[in-house]
């Protein structure tokens, strides 16, 4: 895995082998930061990274200039990896919460400027944390919510869906409060 864009462009990033996640890929990646850098003024956002995994899109938006990054994930071997991660590159900002990601939804009273959710995708309940990000509110009035999913899951018919863009198996869902 590698960082594609920013300070850290072509950096790779090593994750141990054996964590139960399943990264975003770089194609994938790709395609949504290049969307991503129409929409968003990386050194005003708040970003929060939730099923963080590797911490892949933590660290691209790190590089970017992100004023600040929460990475939420249950798995131990994920949030070290992260933090490992960020150790070698020398980036200080951010945080890792480890922590169940509804349970985290339920508590927090951030508020945030892009939100990235990478659930497995088998995962039930996906709609319903997608409800409470945008009711709680979670996002900032302006921001920003991208959802990572298997392609034939579709999202179109909930509030504040505004598209999707579709990458073989995996597809991004994109919401507003706008």
């Amino acid at each position: 895995m590698r960082i594609i864009g920013g300070k850290y462009g072509g950096r790779q990033i090593q994750s141990p082998k054996g964590l139960p996640v399943r990264p975003t890929t770089d194609r994938t990646k790709e395609a949504l930061f290049n969307i991503l850098q129409h929409r968003i003024y990386w050194e005003e956002c708040k970003v929060l990274d939730l099923f963080s995994g590797t911490g892949n899109i933590s660290l691209e938006c790190l590089s970017r200039g992100a004023m600040d990054v929460v990475s939420v994930d249950r798995e131990r071997k994920c949030i070290e990896a992260l933090k490992k991660a960020k150790m070698e590159l020398g980036i200080k900002k951010g945080q890792e919460i480890r922590s169940d990601v509804v349970k985290y939804l339920r508590q927090t009273t951030e508020k945030f400027d892009f939100i990235f959710m990478d659930p497995p995708y088998a995962m039930k309940g996906q709609e319903s944390m997608v409800e409470t990000i945008l009711q709680n509110p979670l996002l900032e009035e302006d921001g920003l919510l991208v959802v990572e999913h298997a392609s034939q899951n579709d999202f179109s018919g909930m509030n504040s869906f505004e598209s999707v863009r579709k990458y073989g198996s995996s597809s991004l869902s994109f919401f507003s409060l706008s």
